[in-house]
């Protein structure tokens, strides 16, 4: 930026480098003039030009150094040097706001051609020189059908993960015919379980007596190995671990080339026990052979179904209660513990998804106080998946008996490690209770509740449960991919209940070490079958 000054001093010029010339000219009339009005003159201008270079540098940044002329230039910098910001960008957003709502209230066009992705959209803009409207529908119609394509996603998974966990891995199938067949070809796997000298402690209650009900072989191999290894008396163990028949043979097999010293390990069979007829279980026979309630369980999950009306928590939901699992007899088998161990007074009841990491025993010593179940109750914790669990969630309070007879706000509580008090339930009605409910449930097509053998549970023990300290027994492991491990770590008994299941592929990969540390996959059975360490 240069100054000069004419011979005559009657005038000044102003002119930049960038090419402006002549940017700002004064000129001094012919009358007198003070040398010193003329040096405040120059000192003002010299105040003044470093904030016009700056505002001019600013809107050359700004992408206006197009501007040709001083009426462009002043047009841009004229609400600068007064104090006002130039609002056209906020016209701009504001017009594109109402385009939008525009476009958000109309029915998108039949037939409209969608772009694949962003950048063809943006390409597309270019070359048909869309407007600011047909942009917007474009923009809307895509949002859309990503939206509809991640639901149709979710739901697939959904589907997905209930078929994996609703199968049978080939390890563990492999494992089960390796171990039948060994049944009948070796002699050891066929010996007495437990030797005939131990038999008389089958029904000593002087002894720590825990049931496990499973025909899965892998699965009760670690809730007997993890329950020994932890318990500070091994030797005062007895385990009565019940199969089905088509199980039996390579259970007993399992359990015979591969003891549990010095613990005692009784199998048996369903086919086993005298008491098991269908005279005594007619209803769970009606549960197994009523051609409506297998349809339920083992047919089209999305027939008939609405996704458009559902979310994926509620389809996710529904999918976990029409398991297979809930119409075995296997599963409904704990309701009938005091007829089946008649010489038993107090037993432990554990699912085949628990790992036991402490001793047991003191179970043995609460006071139940005169109550039939010692459980953890599920409606004491924040986590909405498993430990805030009330009437509610399992029951139909719209059905009339339902609403009747049941209160929506009573605490739920937990199956899957359970101590009983077999002789003060021996003196109730539980087992006619849980079967008359049985009966209105499937007389109303289980409109009552849909989840297994839970919910008639809640109703027939109603009264009869002790609440324990929540420590003893933590759940969600086959829910919960977030599960604290602190507090995994410190429960005695923790229970991968829901469909990730260690034992599957779809089980959550920082849980699973929690169980596969009880398997033996030094063993030639297991090592055959593939079952590796994960």
């Amino acid at each position: 930026m240069q100054l000069h000054f004419s011979p005559s001093m009657r005038s000044i010029t102003i002119s930049s480098s960038n090419g402006f010339i002549d940017l700002m000219k004064i000129k001094v009339a012919a009358r007198h003039i003070s040398y010193r009005t003329l040096f405040h003159t120059i000192l003002i201008l010299a105040f003044l030009l470093p904030f016009v270079f700056i505002l001019t540098a600013v809107v050359t940044l700004e992408g206006v150094n197009k501007c040709s002329s001083l009426d462009c230039l002043g047009r841009r910098l004229g609400p600068r040097l007064l104090g006002r910001a130039d609002d056209s960008g906020q016209r701009l957003v504001k017009d594109f706001y109402k385009i939008l709502n525009q476009v958000n209230t109309e029915e998108l066009p039949d037939g409209l051609k969608l772009p694949d992705t962003f950048s063809q959209l943006v390409s597309e803009m270019k070359n048909k020189q869309y407007d600011a409207k047909t942009f917007a529908l474009m923009l809307r119609a895509m949002m859309e059908k990503l939206e509809r394509d991640i639901r149709e996603s979710k739901f697939a998974e959904l589907m997905n993960k209930h078929f994996a966990a609703s199968a049978i891995p080939k390890g563990i199938h492999c494992l089960s015919l390796r171990l039948t067949d060994e049944y009948s070809s070796n002699a050891h796997a066929r010996k007495q379980l437990p030797s005939p000298e131990l038999l008389p402690l089958l029904s000593d209650n002087s002894f720590h007596h825990m049931i496990v009900s499973t025909d899965n072989i892998l699965a009760a191999s670690v809730v007997v190995n993890s329950a020994v290894q932890s318990s500070l008396q091994p030797e005062k163990i007895v385990f009565h671990v019940i199969t089905d028949k088509k199980t039996y043979a390579g259970m007993h097999s399992w359990f015979a080339l591969n003891p549990i010293s010095p613990a005692i390990v009784e199998v048996k069979g369903v086919h086993q026990f005298d008491w098991l007829t269908r005279e005594n279980v007619p209803v769970l026979e009606a549960v197994e052979s009523h051609n409506g309630i297998r349809s339920y369980y083992h047919g089209n999950h999305v027939a008939g179904a609405n996704l458009s009306e559902t979310t994926p928590r509620r389809f996710a939901s529904k999918l976990q209660a029409r398991s297979p699992k809930y119409i075995s007899l296997l599963n409904h088998l704990r309701i009938y513990i005091p007829e089946l161990f008649p010489n038993l007074n107090k037993v432990v009841f554990l699912d085949d998804d628990v790992v036991v990491q402490r001793d047991l025993s003191p179970l043995w010593e609460i006071d139940l106080e005169g109550k039939v179940n010692g459980a953890v109750e599920t409606c004491r914790g924040e986590d909405e998946w498993v430990m805030s669990k009330r009437f509610r969630n399992y029951f139909n309070f719209s059905h009339p008996l339902i609403a009747k007879n049941l209160n929506p706000d009573e605490c739920a509580w937990a199956y899957g490690m359970n101590i009983f008090d077999l002789s003060a339930w021996r003196k109730t009605n539980i087992r006619e209770t849980y079967h008359s409910w049985l009966k209105e449930n499937l007389k109303s097509n289980l409109t009552m509740w849909k989840l297994g053998t839970l919910p008639p549970a809640l109703i027939a023990f109603k009264g009869h449960v002790h609440p324990i300290e929540q420590s003893w027994h933590m759940l969600g492991l086959g829910y919960q991919n977030k599960t604290n491990i602190d507090s995994v770590q410190k429960a005695a008994v923790i229970h991968y209940n829901g469909q990730s299941k260690p034992w599957l592929q779809i089980g959550f990969e920082h849980l699973r070490p929690f169980w596969t540390k009880y398997v033996n996959y030094s063993n030639d059975f297991v090592r055959n079958c593939h079952i590796l360490e994960s």
